[in-house]
């Protein structure tokens, strides 16, 4: 499914946004986009997620939708999941993962 965003769509909005070293930012792209594919969109309640790597290069930012928190937290939770968050927490310098909701579009 393709990301929608509307304030009146039914999902929980996952923005984490990771520091990197510019010299890891394509492995930590990567990274996300193969743990999507092959674990994340098969997750209950995943929506979508989105890649995006800073055109300075020491940032990537996940935007990705899913159903509601409880789904987001049994992904947390999830064993399969986890070697692939550990991963990315291992390539960032930090990574600063909040849940929200929309309540403007224009």
């Amino acid at each position: 499914m393709a990301t929608t965003i509307a304030v009146d769509q039914p999902v929980t909005t996952l923005i984490n946004i990771f520091t990197v070293r510019p010299e890891r930012q394509a492995e930590l792209v990567e990274l996300l986009a193969r743990a999507t594919e092959e674990v994340m969109a098969g997750l209950p309640g995943f929506v979508s997620a989105n890649i995006h790597a800073s055109t300075d290069g020491v940032r990537v930012v996940n935007y990705a939708q899913w159903t509601d928190a409880a789904a987001f937290r049994a992904m947390l939770a999830n064993p399969v999941a986890q070697p692939h968050l550990a991963a990315a927490a291992e390539i960032a310098e930090s990574y600063e993962p909040h849940l929200y909701a929309v309540e403007s579009v224009h």
